[in-house]
């Protein structure tokens, strides 16, 4: 389509398919039927194929390719109108805080790239942070006492809506004097007695069925001998020998440990943004669009220049 396409035009064009009538969609918009069918014929003119078939049994139908420019336009006038009640909210102070959970095995760096994205797509609304196991979490995201969360996956997606937003290598974690270390990529099956270090099973039992799950399919017995409840702990009893861990190759490290990678299998720590289906945050239909579109990156974010705003944001017409 042409630069001529104007925001009303997909306004037309989707009443005309709810209501499957040119009359009843002119009256829709408060427009006259030949008004609104003299436009809409221009501008399958201009496309070049016809968007909508007529005097069909039921009504006026879209084509094919006029189902393609009904889906768009639908995205399209949607987002403008949660543009635009967001703007009003923001504008009348009335955005209440997003209530952000996270677990502890969520890597900072990515609650750091949410607020900067969100800061960027709503300036002066404010973030609130709940840490917690990812258990519980999803346990407030169900009574309503937040909004939203990042949380590690798996999460069940027929009672959450989840959205993927990152995927990072597992790695194995080691003492720095460890004879592992000297190798630049270590084998399962070698490092699998010694993996004994792992996450609280109570604390996110489907990661950790996940994982049994992992280890089953090459062969090799979980060994959980120690658990922990946050990275920390995970860290501090690998310093301390009680055996190997395995974690996301984007932790942060604590002095006298390092990190290798696995041969053998292909293991990865994945994150989900996570609402409720009942979530109701004015800002979550625009974020979850930024989420969809651009995923989090875990590195910090350069500064945009003055009076640039996201791609999203950009309104038609």
């Amino acid at each position: 389509m042409s630069d001529s396409v104007e925001f009303r035009h997909l306004v037309y064009l989707l009443a005309i398919y709810e209501r499957r009538n040119f009359t009843k969609a002119a009256e829709r918009v408060y427009r006259s039927q030949p008004a609104v069918s003299q436009q809409v014929r221009a501008l399958e003119e201009d496309a070049g194929f016809p968007i909508f078939v007529r005097g069909g049994r039921n009504g006026v139908s879209p084509t094919p390719s006029g189902q393609l420019i009904l889906n768009w336009a639908d995205k399209v006038v949607t987002e403008r109108r949660e543009v635009f009640a967001m703007a009003r909210a923001i504008y009348n102070n009335q955005v209440p805080p997003l209530r952000l959970g996270f677990s502890p095995f969520v890597n900072p760096l990515l609650l750091q790239a949410l607020r900067l994205a969100y800061e960027e797509l709503f300036p002066s609304c404010e973030i609130q942070l709940s840490s917690g196991d990812t258990a519980h979490t999803l346990q407030r995201l169900g009574h309503g006492g937040l909004d939203c969360a990042i949380l590690p996956l798996p999460v069940d997606r027929d009672m959450w809506t989840v959205l993927q937003v990152t995927q990072s290598p597992l790695v194995l974690c080691m003492r720095t004097s460890d004879p592992l270390a000297s190798k630049a990529q270590i084998d399962i099956h070698e490092a699998a007695p010694r993996i004994k270090i792992f996450r609280d099973p109570e604390l996110h039992p489907a990661a950790h069925s996940r994982l049994s799950e992992m280890f089953a399919e090459v062969g090799i017995p979980l060994n959980l001998t120690n658990s922990a409840a946050t990275p920390s702990d995970m860290q501090w009893m690998v310093k301390e020998n009680y055996g190997l861990a395995l974690i996301d190759q984007l932790s942060a490290l604590e002095a006298g440990l390092v990190t290798r990678p696995i041969a053998g299998v292909d293991w990865t720590a994945d994150t989900a943004f996570v609402t409720s289906k009942e979530s109701a945050h004015i800002a979550l239909p625009l974020l979850g669009n930024y989420l969809r579109e651009n995923g989090l990156s875990p590195k910090r974010k350069q500064p945009r220049p003055e009076k640039v705003r996201p791609q999203q944001l950009k309104l038609i017409g």
